[in-house]
């Protein structure tokens, strides 16, 4: 298998060449012999030896009314990706994207293997992750989860069912992005693994069944039978883990039972978001208000997209904005480490958590501001949570509804989303 850590591709390729331009700016080195002896040799663990250990108090309902399509008898992760081939599809639509614009980023398809039959675990038995380390949080119909981004940069896709509903939680480390999509599509439930290609250096997604590809970033099929179709997207917010855990003491987290050998705990990526660095085969134009990996809080409904950068939400903690019609509060609190910093995801700088909401309660608009100490909504003066809830005040106990955001780089964000509105000030 190969990994996709820049530093360990063949140096004699043309994409090992320009990694050497770029390397000193993120410090790659840093994690390169952690990082290949975590990577292993051999082709990816068949899936049918996985772990599918399930924490003995969760129930994990499968949907009755989907129907599970049988795995394709290729195996792709040996042959490559035919529709990648540039021989046409049959009865395929034109695809969305040139070709061209699909980079390999050095693994085949599968050489970061998904986590297809996820295993889980109270929070009481967490013992591997520091209190200020990042993880996904998802939380659907009460079903809350929480998938530490230690284990998702080697992954970077979870097929699960969360609630009886099949959803893909995938994390893209190269634009730093989180997003949660629900799996069905006219009646069959879609299992997805990585293309091993890049697409404005974000994840390709490819289902199996029928090699079609996928943006992670768009939730689009954008190549292959399925193209034009797009995913229905779930919130996820990346928080810490001590705050997730004292908020969802009933709550189920991703354990390190993948059936795979990977150093969890290690950052394949040190330095990787420093915001003077470039990004991973990124042939774009950077939209020049930021710098490319600028941090970013992206959301996006109903064709309005909306941006907020980072250090402007880290000075005011909240921001009270409109995506299109409907009214939207972005909360940030400190506490967070950055996964794509230092060697150890624990030891990365603080960047703190967001939260994208719709500030409604009862009918009412909710305006949110920040009193020294904590967010405050200015009609009661309740405090809230980066999970949207009001633990102290008149409103306790009330609970916001959760926005799709994505916390990425400005230069994934402009560039997928070009027509947004930004908040700085």
């Amino acid at each position: 298998m190969v990994c996709r850590v820049p530093v360990l591709m063949a140096m004699d390729s043309g994409i090992g060449r320009g990694l050497r331009r770029h390397r000193r700016r993120f410090g790659l080195l840093l994690g390169a012999s952690a990082a290949l002896a975590a990577c292993g040799g051999g082709d990816p663990e068949p899936r049918a030896t996985r772990s599918t250990t399930v924490a003995p108090a969760a129930t994990v309902a499968q949907p009755m009314d989907a129907e599970l399509i049988p795995p394709s008898p290729v195996d792709v992760r040996q042959s490559g990706l035919t529709i990648l081939s540039g021989i046409p599809v049959s009865g395929a639509p034109e695809p969305l994207v040139d070709l061209a614009e699909i980079r390999s980023g050095g693994p085949p398809p599968d050489g970061i293997p998904s986590i297809d039959e996820p295993s889980f675990i109270a929070p009481t038995a967490v013992d591997f992750l520091g209190e200020n380390e990042p993880v996904l949080a998802i939380d659907i119909d009460g079903d809350a989860r929480a998938y530490p981004v230690q284990i998702l940069m080697w992954h970077e896709i979870v097929n699960d069912t969360v609630a009886g509903i099949p959803v893909a939680v995938t994390y893209c480390p190269l634009c730093n992005s989180a997003v949660a999509y629900d799996r069905r599509i006219d009646g069959r439930v879609l299992e997805f693994g990585t293309s091993g290609s890049l697409w404005n250096s974000a994840l390709v997604m490819y289902y199996r069944q029928t090699e079609t590809l996928w943006s992670h970033f768009t939730g689009q099929a954008i190549v292959g039978e399925l193209t034009g179709i797009e995913l229905e997207r779930y919130p996820v917010a990346t928080v810490p883990w001590g705050a997730w855990r004292d908020a969802h003491p009933q709550g189920l987290v991703l354990g390190l039972d993948t059936g795979f050998d990977r150093d969890y705990g290690r950052n394949p990526y040190p330095g990787y978001d420093d915001v003077t660095s470039e990004p991973f085969l990124f042939e774009g134009e950077v939209d020049g208000r930021y710098t490319a990996m600028t941090r970013m809080v992206g959301i996006e409904a109903d064709g309005a997209a909306l941006g907020v950068p980072l250090v402007h939400l880290q000075e005011v903690r909240v921001v009270n904005g409109s995506l299109g019609e409907e009214p939207v509060a972005v909360f940030w609190e400190p506490g967070t480490a950055s996964a794509l910093d230092a060697g150890d995801v624990a030891d990365g700088d603080d960047v703190g958590a967001t939260g994208a909401f719709t500030p409604i309660v009862d009918g009412d608009v909710l305006e949110f501001e920040f009193d020294g100490t904590t967010v405050v909504d200015t009609a009661t003066g309740s405090t809230w949570d980066i999970f949207g809830q009001a633990t102290l005040g008149p409103l306790a106990g009330a609970r916001l509804a959760a926005v799709p955001h994505v916390d990425t780089f400005w230069f994934a964000w402009s560039t997928f989303r070009p027509d947004t509105e930004i908040i700085d000030g």
